[in-house]
């Protein structure tokens, strides 16, 4: 079983995901854990490190790389990230994009990282920005096309235990032998 879990910072991805990957007995892969190691190694915040990535796309081709070979060659996963449904495609089991209001994602960064919610709001909309550019430009991949995704969660609406509940029943409740049919993802260049 491979799961993606995708979504924009502060949608609750990595809450879930462990918790997907706990309830389950998968392992968890964060490519958020793995883009802030790779900064942290060059002494950057990830707000910096994804600004040098606007002018070095070879540092998301590295990480997009790492995420799609996982994501082709691994079973037993749930794979975190933001492109995680997009590189996975159809190796993917279920697909699940998590998302809430850019306020309540705000203030859950602000509260995480300890700095102000406007702060937090200017830096995730900037990085939102700058990465839904260079995802198309490098992939064709229009982030905030939600139609591959099996799942689509607003978890501000439930508290992340109800948000693990929903998810895990929805996974434990599927059946290969009922499925019709997922939505193919297509015209994406896997350019690394």
């Amino acid at each position: 079983m491979l799961l993606t879990v995708s979504g924009p910072a502060g949608s609750g991805k990595s809450t879930t995901a462990e918790g997907l990957a706990e309830a389950l007995d998968l392992e968890h892969i964060s490519g958020g854990d793995i883009f802030r190691e790779l900064a942290a190694e060059r002494g950057m915040s990830a707000v910096e490190f994804n600004r040098l990535a606007e002018k070095d796309d070879q540092i998301d081709r590295d990480l997009d790389r790492r995420l799609y070979a996982i994501a082709t060659e691994r079973d037993d996963v749930v794979l975190e990230s933001r492109l995680a449904g997009w590189l996975a495609g159809d190796h993917a089991t279920l697909r699940i994009w998590l998302d809430a209001p850019i306020d309540v994602r705000a203030a859950r960064i602000a509260d995480r990282e300890d700095k102000s919610v406007e702060l937090a709001r200017e830096e995730t909309e900037a990085r939102e920005r700058s990465e839904a550019l260079r995802y198309e430009d490098y992939y064709n991949i229009p982030i905030r096309d939600l139609s591959i995704y099996d799942v689509a969660l607003n978890t501000a609406r439930w508290g992340p235990d109800e948000v693990l509940d929903i998810l895990t029943n929805a996974v434990t409740s599927y059946r290969d032998e009922s499925d019709e049919g997922k939505y193919s993802v297509d015209g994406v260049s896997y350019d690394f």
